[in-house]
């Protein structure tokens, strides 16, 4: 495995002298047999495959399905004029079946109603308990700020992550790992949970891309947290997602693993057996093993956009690996013609880093999803996603 080293400058949290560092990792362009990408067109029939078999082999596993026979979408409520006439609410069931059984993706929707349509969506992977994404406005929870989002000109859709796969290890047998595991028994490279939710971002998606209000060729997936490591992966599989942002993702999200400080491979394995393939435990206290690691997810979104955002007191997801990773993912873009991170050093806190095809920020404050976090990743869609519908 070749690697490759980063020397650059980064700052320490809470605005520390700036220092050099250097960190050996897998170099994205080079490929398992030792070759090298030059190129945009190896790297879509060449490298992406490879890396994507990569990360469902020792990372996050393999789903048995795609997008399933036994889908379909049925509005079980429209109200217009909620969000006091400034949107219509659209509360939708994403119905799922196969062999095992049945489970069932509650979307909730609000399109803004004054909005030429279509209009570009922020879809939610919400990993928070039901108020948090409260269809009726009564519970109105800045992890989901979906008045600001509307006022912004956005559709905002999100779902429970539950509704998928519930986030508790039972040995798979509940939510669609139970309906739709192979009988013959799971394997070392068998989705996680994980990869479940992303599973159900991907249904969610094919549910958008049948809704004539929303313009399915700007559709960002979010998620904070095991949100975020799960919009991360869903981005990097899903290529319909033209924006995929990770907040404060961490480990097996944004974070390069290699010399990552805070949370590690082998306490996030031993703390959520369920969230990664049972490969993955393989690199337990040996990161320099693995034959990815997470700048190469930042780069499989290439040349989508993405954005990784930080907070200064989430040391348990080390905001300069999360960096890092936005460093070491850009010379992918660059093969697209696109400026990846626009700066290789740190930016200060509340100072986002935006004109980049990858955006960031290191928010002040502790690990949660904010409306400052909110603004932040409207501002990048409306900079990249509003120039790019005028051209």
């Amino acid at each position: 495995m070749q690697t490759l080293t980063s020397s650059m400058l980064f700052v320490a949290l809470l605005g520390g002298i700036a220092c050099a560092g250097d960190l050996a990792v897998p170099d994205p362009l080079v490929l398992r047999d030792g070759s090298r990408v030059t190129s945009k067109e190896d790297w879509i029939a060449k490298r992406r495959p490879e890396l994507l078999e990569l990360f469902r082999t020792h990372v996050y596993g393999r789903a048995p399905v795609g997008r399933p026979e036994g889908l379909s979408f049925e509005v079980v409520e429209t109200v217009r004029g909620a969000m006091d006439g400034a949107a219509t609410l659209k509360r939708i069931n994403v119905n799922i079946s196969g062999p095992g059984g049945k489970a069932t993706l509650r979307l909730n929707l609000f399109v803004p109603e004054k909005a030429a349509k279509p209009v570009p969506c922020f879809l939610l992977v919400c990993n928070r308990p039901a108020e948090n994404i409260d269809p009726t406005r009564r519970v109105k929870s800045p992890f989901w700020p979906a008045e600001q989002i509307v006022a912004r000109g956005y559709a905002t859709a999100a779902f429970l992550v539950a509704d998928i796969d519930p986030d508790k290890h039972d040995g798979f047998k509940d939510g669609v790992h139970g309906i739709f595991d192979p009988p013959g028994g799971r394997q070392g490279d068998s989705w996680g949970t994980i990869a479940a939710w992303a599973w159900g971002a991907s249904r969610a998606m094919d549910c958008l891309c049948e809704d004539q209000d929303i313009d399915q060729t700007r559709v960002a997936v979010i998620g904070h947290s095991r949100g975020g490591k799960t919009a991360l992966w869903a981005g990097a599989q899903d290529e319909r997602f033209a924006l995929t942002i990770g907040n404060n993702s961490g480990c097996t999200g944004a974070a390069i693993a290699r010399e990552k400080k805070g949370e590690s491979i082998a306490r996030i394995n031993k703390s959520f057996p369920h969230w990664f393939c049972e490969n993955y435990r393989k690199f337990n206290d040996r990161e320099a093993d693995l034959p990815v690691d997470q700048h190469e997810l930042i780069a499989l979104m290439a040349p989508r956009r993405v954005y990784v955002a930080s907070a200064t007191e989430d040391a348990w997801a080390d905001p300069n690996n999360e960096f890092k990773s936005c460093v070491l993912a850009s010379p992918v873009f660059k093969l697209f013609g696109l400026t990846g991170i626009e700066s290789e050093r740190m930016p200060s806190p509340d100072t986002p880093l935006q004109n980049g095809s990858i955006g960031y920020h290191l928010r002040t404050g502790k690990h949660d999803l904010t409306e400052y976090d909110w603004k932040c990743f409207m501002d990048f869609a409306d900079r990249h996603w509003k120039v790019e519908k005028k051209k």
